[in-house]
């Protein structure tokens, strides 16, 4: 008879510890992806989250010429992958893509130099001089 009343307040002293951990936010386990981006003598930092659809994600105003999107894709897993779009945005032709980089996600581990997993990679505007630097690390 003792056995069966101490099970059950057993049980219940762990029940209330386990049902406050699952009420815990979970955001820190979502996976994040910094890009740190330079125009201007600026320095920005746009944060990928997973999306769901890429087409649902919007690029940003850098300066009065680039749009520049990063897409983070973790499903489905075969397709999980981080993807960088650098547009023009001229104003007789609308906004025209003038760089695109592909990396695997998650991505191999960072290098020790910086830059982050993509390395620091530079897009010139192709009528005007000016220059948008950008790396990308794993949040």
């Amino acid at each position: 008879m003792l056995r069966l009343l101490v099970r059950p307040a057993l049980c219940a002293g762990l029940v209330v510890p386990l049902l406050l951990c699952a009420s815990l936010p979970v955001h820190a386990a979502v996976p994040a992806v910094d890009c740190h981006y330079s125009y201007g003598g600026e320095t920005h930092t746009l944060r990928a989250r997973p999306s769901v659809s890429p087409y649902g994600v919007d690029s940003v105003a850098v300066g009065s010429y680039f749009r520049f999107r990063v897409v983070l894709q973790t499903r489905p897993a075969d397709l999980a992958s981080v993807q960088v779009y650098t547009y023009a945005d001229r104003d007789e032709d609308g906004v025209v893509l003038i760089h695109q980089a592909s990396y695997p996600f998650p991505p191999a581990a960072q290098p020790a130099r910086g830059y982050g997993f993509t390395g620091q990679h530079r897009v010139y505007e192709p009528v005007r001089d000016g220059e948008l630097l950008y790396w990308c690390e794993r949040r």
